[in-house]
């Protein structure tokens, strides 16, 4: 039997991105390829759960929504995984940065790329994603032009913030999303409501 390491299981809201506001099981994985200074994930904390395990303790929640996050959940997901939580009736959603081939079977693709990823996103993901949704702060470059990118349903830009700081004083990257998708209208903008309103 497969099994997976955890860094953390908790239910809340979808804070970004087109399925704001759903109800959702997180799981995130630990490990991650990459090293964002912006990370607000501690990686030293994992507990290894088989998939029964894991099942066990999901279904002491109403929801039948999965999200896969991290890290970068694609270092330990595989199609077998995702087919097991789909017989037991889960939808399965997933946060990627972009730097890994996805997998057959998941509902929705959330692809947050960073910039080491940026040329390899039509090899990753030769069939599109479900959303774009591009972190936006000092140092980081902007997006490509979306007829450079596999095609989505979503594209978002959105704006990084320290959770140490108070968002009110954290200007600077989301006016540069505000002028970016006012001189991009096929882009939308996606802030991190979890952090503005305070839910986990």
């Amino acid at each position: 039997m497969e099994s997976l390491p955890i860094n953390e299981i908790f239910y809340s809201l979808q804070g970004e991105g087109a399925q704001t506001g759903k109800a959702m099981i997180f799981i995130r994985l630990a490990g991650c390829n990459l090293h964002c200074s912006y990370c607000d994930t501690d990686f030293s904390v994992s507990e290894i759960l088989s998939l029964q395990q894991l099942l066990a303790r999901i279904e002491q929640f109403p929801s039948t929504e999965i999200l896969w996050t991290g890290g970068e959940p694609l270092l330990r997901l595989n199609g077998d995984i995702v087919q097991f939580f789909k017989k037991a009736g889960y939808r399965q959603s997933i946060e990627t940065n972009g730097t890994i081939p996805t997998i057959e079977g998941l509902d929705y693709i959330t692809c947050s790329p960073k910039p080491e990823a940026f040329s390899k996103l039509h090899i990753n993901f030769p069939n599109g994603v479900d959303e774009w949704r591009f972190p936006f702060g000092e140092g980081i470059p902007l997006p490509p032009e979306i007829s450079n990118l596999p095609p989505a349903t979503n594209y978002y830009v959105s704006p990084i913030f320290d959770l140490h700081k108070a968002i009110s004083q954290q200007q600077s990257a989301l006016l540069k999303c505000i002028a970016f998708v006012l001189e991009h209208p096929k882009w939308q903008m996606s802030v991190q409501t979890h952090k503005l309103v305070g839910f986990r």
